[in-house]
């Protein structure tokens, strides 16, 4: 089902995929900065999520709903994020525990919003610690403000930050689990394994 949300900044739409049996929790998903809902890794967690009974809602934000082509300010998308979720939460679609996820960009909105949305988990596939090559500008800060269980899948050889250096940032966090994965930042080198870490990662919290 794919339905249109308000939101301050124009509207998101909303793609669910429903597990074949009755929904245990919910994953709500959103895309990164130079991608859509579509991407490789997304439609596969998707998949497992589902065939593991979780109700899977993958958003596309105002600005890619537009058309446009660059993602706005992250406050902006906070914002967006935080309507369209008032507007499932209204309407009844976050059935059982809910866990907030993303790609890339949409992992750091997951990881912002966590709190105030009151997720029992967040799920980071392929988080951006640093720009590429420019470390020195760490978004470790989102990281370890989250709150939560935190499940973060990462490519061994994403240049926006490699396992080890996301393994420094989470050493001590209680709740945190990290899985290295073959490839790189779009994590296209094997979606089914991304998948598994996720869904291994995630497996405690639907009960």
């Amino acid at each position: 089902m794919i339905e249109l949300l308000p939101t301050p900044h124009g509207p998101a739409r909303v793609t669910a995929t429903e597990p074949p049996d009755g929904v245990s929790a919910t994953l709500v998903l959103g895309h990164g900065a130079g991608g859509g809902i579509g991407s490789a890794d997304l439609v596969a967690v998707t998949t497992a999520a589902a065939a593991a009974g979780w109700r899977v809602l993958r958003v596309e934000q105002p600005w890619r709903v537009a058309g446009r082509r660059i993602a706005p300010a992250p406050p902006r998308l906070d914002e967006g994020w935080a309507a369209v979720l008032t507007g499932l939460r209204d309407g009844g679609r976050l059935t059982g525990p809910l866990v907030l996820g993303g790609r890339s960009a949409g992992a750091r909105v997951a990881c912002r919003t966590a709190a105030e949305q009151q997720a029992a988990a967040v799920l980071c596939l392929a988080f951006p610690l640093y720009p590429p090559g420019r470390p020195e500008r760490s978004r470790a800060a989102e990281l370890t403000a989250v709150g939560v269980p935190l499940v973060v899948v990462q490519g061994e050889r994403d240049a926006m930050g490699r396992p080890e250096e996301l393994a420094a940032v989470l050493a001590g966090q209680a709740g945190a689990s990290l899985y290295g994965v073959p490839g790189d930042h779009a994590l296209t080198a094997n979606p089914d394994v991304v998948a598994a870490a996720a869904m291994d990662g995630l497996g405690g919290v639907a009960g």
